[in-house]
């Protein structure tokens, strides 16, 4: 891990500050089978649609953002979580400032 401290106690959403018109990201862990990310977005601001080839689970830390899969959207407030499936396009915007933190596990090579 890096970019973060251990073996104290934290508060994620604290961990990553928000930009206006930006979109803030802090990698935690980034290797071959995971990549953990804390995101801050400003308020419609998005990451458009593409693909993952693994599986991403998505956190809520504050605030409120949508996640579109296949085209469906689901909104996500303050402590709900939603899995992005491998290899199916989607895409996050912030309906207000949001933050998240991504876990994406890709699959063994």
């Amino acid at each position: 891990m890096k970019n973060i401290e251990f073996a104290k106690g934290l508060v994620l959403k604290n961990e990553v500050e928000y930009q206006k018109g930006q979109i803030v990201s802090k990698t935690l862990v980034q290797n071959e089978g995971v990549s953990i990310t804390l995101f801050s977005f400003d308020k419609g601001e998005e990451i458009s649609t593409h693909e993952s080839t693994g599986d991403a689970f998505v956190i809520c830390l504050d605030g409120c953002g949508k996640i579109t899969i296949d085209w469906n959207g689901y909104l996500l407030t303050e402590g709900m979580s939603i899995v992005m499936p491998a290899n199916h396009p989607h895409s996050v915007m912030a309906m207000e400032q949001f933050k998240m933190l991504l876990v994406v596990v890709f699959p063994k090579k």
